[in-house]
């Protein structure tokens, strides 16, 4: 059987976002279990019908990465209660079919979500935002377990490194190992 493939989708652009650090982790405890890559999508333009057809390069090389993977993760964080713009931005185009008459690549792939947040939600609010949008687009939601870390601040140095708790970890191990399982039942079927 082949190794899996699983896309780490950060609702972040910083670099060293606690999201990404968050998603680092992620890729650490699964290890050689499963191919872990993390969508970089920063040049992405803003969702614009005129430029749909055919869709700029960028968008093309990131519905490629999401065609290619078995399962996609998604790391939120929460911004006023929801999911950022760029990655609303980055659904609206991956939501788009490539070309008339086709389907989405979201349609019917594996995700799950987890986020890390500065204040006391954890990131819950925004995560339930983004199952209702991805499950309205036909992505096979893992629902639980999902992590959501709050008081980031309570687990970072001074540099702004992540550092969780071993109870976080013990969370994040849980929900990496019940994600592969989750996907590779996906593709087998």
């Amino acid at each position: 059987m082949k190794k899996i493939k699983i896309l780490a989708v950060i609702g972040s652009l910083r670099k060293g976002s606690l999201n990404r650090q968050l998603a680092l982790e992620a890729k650490a405890i699964i290890g050689d279990r499963a191919d872990f890559e993390i969508l970089e999508y920063s040049d992405v333009p803003f969702m614009n019908e005129d430029i749909e057809f055919p869709a700029p390069e960028p968008v093309r090389r990131v519905r490629e990465a999401v065609k290619a993977a078995d399962g996609i993760w998604f790391f939120t964080p929460e911004y006023n209660h929801f999911f950022s713009g760029v990655l609303k931005n980055l659904i609206d185009w991956l939501s788009r079919p490539e070309s008339r008459g086709k389907t989405h690549v979201l349609d019917g792939k594996p995700a799950t979500i987890s986020g890390v947040s500065l204040g006391m939600s954890g990131t819950t609010v925004a995560q339930d935002h983004l199952v209702t949008l991805i499950s309205f687009l036909n992505m096979d939601v893992m629902n639980v377990p999902r992590v959501a870390i709050p008081y980031a601040m309570n687990y970072t140095d001074s540099q702004g490194k992540l550092a969780l708790s071993d109870e976080s970890y013990s969370f994040l191990k849980s929900q990496a190992d019940s994600f592969i399982d989750f996907v590779k039942k996906h593709v087998q079927e």
